[in-house]
């Protein structure tokens, strides 16, 4: 009886969240419309023509130089400062204000109802397998501001009994002749403390030897541990993996013509940008010193990316993924529910006017953006080389580059017991959410069951 009054009591809190989230949604309507009356038509128009002027003038900034940028940058403060003053004047902001918080209210709310309701997410299945031997791990001292002393990693892990190789800052090494070296010499697994560009080279040799790799989150932004469930925040949980409190997912693996990458490899604008010899000193500087030909194609390849039947001609920005990036929640921008579906996400970006630009309103349905699911890729150009970015590593490949996916090709060895991969937030579905606000609670006390329970069944009836 205990447990089922506790799901009563979560059902409880999903409906009411529902409710919640439908009549924050009409407030937030009704707002506006009851207080502005015809005004509240100009309200919407100011805002969309807010927010339109400034992604226009944002695009002239990136394509522009000299006194037309500054004209834009100007512009692009001057439209929401613009807006937000009109309302004032108007005596209409508080009303966007508060209209805005309870839409935002609304937004949370259903997110939480409806993610308390049985989620489809399909977690990586894990593997057990007996601990490793002998294993050889390579870490980058100075990769994420020195996580590899500041966790005492190299301590760690060889009291676990592995052998660990410090990279030497002073001095180049191919990690993947290191790995390559060390499984010949007899190495059961191989494992990585650095950035995602190192973990996908050695990644290539754990799978074409077949021994599993340890990733330990030491990098800076680490979106493949995070992407595995990994701790982020403690690096040396990671060497857990290395007891028998570990087990393996089978993950796929990318390839950009025999380049691996356990993330994704971007062409056109940015790739070009990180290939200049000035952007590691001076990121902003090069970048709108680079970005006004490149946007405009007056310089760098014109590229074409071949998607199976779909053809993306002359894109600023190609990116293709190992397993597909979430695009309907921007919170969830970045991350892949998946590692193992066996295939490629596409991203492409084409904008060629200012008009474009604003209609990047849209998020994913803008016309200029493109997205598709693919298990190859063929990017070309109208040069013999291109540069590429491959999990950060800037590279220049000849072309056609073609991209491929390697299924379940990589095992990956990480602890039992481990954070896990955020559950997503399914996207706002607003008729599931009023049939949910409107269902009928059942109590979980069978008295109370057998004294509504006519109730409920004519209740479902009359849906």
């Amino acid at each position: 009886m205990g447990i089922e009054l506790l799901d009563g009591r979560a059902h409880a809190r999903q409906r009411w969240a529902a409710r919640g989230a439908l009549g924050c949604a009409g407030l937030a309507v009704l707002l506006p419309l009851g207080y502005a009356r015809e005004a509240s038509l100009l309200l919407v128009a100011g805002v969309l023509i807010g927010v339109g002027l400034t992604l226009a003038s944002l695009w002239w900034v990136l394509t522009r130089r000299g006194i037309v940028r500054a004209a834009a940058g100007a512009l692009a403060v001057a439209a929401p400062v613009g807006v937000i003053w009109w309302f004032a004047v108007v005596n209409l902001l508080w009303v966007v204000v508060v209209s805005m918080a309870l839409w935002g209210v609304a937004v949370w709310s259903g997110k939480f109802a409806l993610s308390s309701t049985k989620s489809h997410h399909v977690h990586i299945p894990e593997h057990h397998a007996p601990p490793p031997t002998r294993p050889f791990l390579i870490m980058n001292p100075k990769s994420g501001g020195g996580k590899v002393d500041r966790f005492r990693l190299k301590e760690k892990a060889e009291r676990l009994g592995a052998t660990v190789h410090l990279l030497d800052p002073a001095h180049h090494e191919d990690v993947a002749v290191l790995a390559r070296d060390a499984v010949r010499n007899g190495a059961d697994l191989l494992g990585v403390a650095g950035g995602d560009g190192t973990q996908a080279q050695v990644a290539a040799i754990a799978a074409a030897y077949d021994v599993p790799l340890l990733v330990i989150s030491a990098g800076t932004r680490n979106h493949f541990a995070m992407d595995l469930g990994l701790d982020r925040g403690d690096p040396a949980a990671c060497l857990d993996a290395l007891t028998d409190k570990g087990v393996e997912l089978h993950v796929d693996l990318g390839y950009a013509s025999g380049h691996p990458f356990v993330n994704n490899a971007s062409f056109g604008a940015y790739a070009a940008v990180v290939q200049s010899p000035a952007y590691r000193d001076d990121k902003v500087g090069t970048t709108l010193e680079l970005l006004p030909e490149l946007l405009t194609h007056q310089r760098g390849p014109r590229l074409t990316a071949r998607i199976g039947d779909s053809v993306i001609d002359a894109p600023q920005a190609v990116l293709v993924s190992n397993n597909v990036y979430r695009s309907d929640d921007l919170v969830g921008l970045g991350r892949r529910e998946r590692l193992d579906a066996g295939v490629m996400g596409v991203i492409g970006v084409r904008v060629d006017s200012a008009a474009e630009a604003a209609q990047l309103l849209l998020g994913a349905n803008a016309p200029g953006i493109s997205l598709l699911v693919a298990d190859q890729v063929v990017v070309d150009a109208d040069q013999d080389t291109i540069e590429v970015g491959i999990d950060g590593e800037a590279l220049v490949l000849p072309t056609p580059v073609s991209c491929r996916i390697a299924p379940g090709a990589l095992r990956v060895r990480v602890p039992r017991d481990r954070p896990g991969v955020p559950e997503p937030k399914p996207p706002l579905d607003w008729r599931r959410l009023r049939k949910l606000a409107a269902a009928v609670g059942r109590t979980a006390l069978p008295k109370h069951r057998e004294r509504y329970g006519w109730a409920q069944d004519m209740w479902n009836r009359w849906r």
